[in-house]
C-alpha cells in the first residue's frame, strides 16, 4: 500500500460565489484512521465528494492510494469503499440479494463469495433478517447493511461520511471494534467525518478540524490541544483544560 494513502493537495470547491472548500491540503498516512471534524457547512461532505470523484474540484490534486482521482478515476475507484452520508438501498432487494447484488458489481463472485457475504451478515448481526426486504429494515439495521457491503469488498481505504448515525451503542462499539481490526490486523486506512467527537477521539490517531471551507488545526488529540493552548495565549485568553477533544475542538473552533 501506498505510504500516503490519501494525499490532497491545494484543493478548492466554489459553489456560485460560496466557497465550499478553500485550498485545503491534507496527507492520511496508510493504515491510519483519521478523521475530519467541523461545524455543519465546513466543507467536510464537499471534502469527501471530491476524494471519492463524486465532485470534481475547482483547483489542487487529489491522489488515492497514489492514483490521481480526477485523471485516473477508474483506478483510483478500485482502492477505496465509500459510505456517504446519505446512501441508497434497493429497499425491493432482501438483505442478502443486496450483498449479492454490490458483490457483482465489484465482479466479486468467485467460488466462495456466499459464504464470504453470510460471515459479513453475521458480524453485523444482521443475519436473522438476511431474508427481508431490504423496506422492513430500521434505520440502524439499514447501516449496518451498508457497513457489511462495505467490508464485503475488504477495500485498501475506506471513506465513510458519519458512519454511526442511527447505530445503537452495542452496533456503534461492534463498528469501532471491527475498524481497529482493520486497522491494526490488516493495515486498511479508514478516512470519516463525524460529529460525534467522543468517537472521533476514541477511533482517529489524527484529526483536522475544518471552518468555513479551510483546514484550521490538524494532528493528533495532543497536538490538537497545544494548538488550542497556543491560540489561547495569541488572543490573551485563559487555557483550555484540554481533558476532552469536544473542549479542544470548541475552543479552537471558537477562536480561529
Amino acid at each position: 500500500m501506498n505510504d500516503k494513502a490519501l494525499k490532497i493537495e491545494n484543493i478548492k470547491k466554489c459553489f456560485g460565489d460560496t466557497v465550499a472548500v478553500d485550498r485545503i491540503n491534507l496527507e492520511v498516512g496508510g493504515g491510519n484512521i483519521f478523521g475530519i471534524l467541523g461545524p455543519n457547512g465546513a466543507g467536510k461532505t464537499t471534502t469527501i465528494k471530491m476524494m471519492t470523484g463524486l465532485l470534481k474540484p475547482d483547483c489542487g490534486r487529489i491522489l488515492v492510494g497514489g492514483e490521481n482521482i480526477v485523471e485516473n478515476p477508474r483506478e483510483a475507484k478500485r482502492k477505496f469503499a465509500l459510505l456517504p452520508d446519505v446512501p441508497y438501498l434497493y429497499k425491493k432487494l432482501t438483505g442478502w440479494e443486496f450483498m449479492k447484488f454490490i458483490a457483482g458489481i465489484y465482479d466479486l463472485n468467485n467460488e466462495g463469495i456466499d459464504k464470504e457475504i453470510d460471515k459479513q451478515l453475521k458480524i453485523f448481526s444482521i443475519d436473522n433478517v438476511a431474508c427481508d426486504l431490504v423496506e422492513s429494515y430500521s434505520h440502524g439495521f439499514r447501516q449496518r447493511l451498508l457497513l457489511a457491503s462495505v467490508m464485503l469488498r475488504d477495500p485498501e481505504i475506506i471513506i465513510l461520511d458519519e458512519p454511526m448515525v442511527g447505530l445503537d451503542p452495542e452496533a456503534a462499539r461492534m463498528v469501532k471494534d471491527i475498524f481497529f481490526e482493520l486497522k491494526d490486523k490488516k493495515n486498511r486506512t479508514i478516512f470519516l467525518s463525524t460529529h460525534t467527537l467522543t468517537d472521533a477521539h476514541e477511533l482517529c490517531d489524527r484529526i483536522a478540524i475544518i471552518n468555513k471551507g479551510k483546514i484550521i488545526a490538524e494532528g493528533s488529540f495532543e497536538e490538537l490541544k497545544k494548538i488550542a493552548d497556543k491560540i489561547s495565549a495569541q488572543a490573551g485568553l485563559p487555557s483550555t483544560s484540554g481533558d476532552t477533544l469536544e473542549e479542544v475542538y470548541l475552543h479552537i473552533t471558537r477562536n480561529t
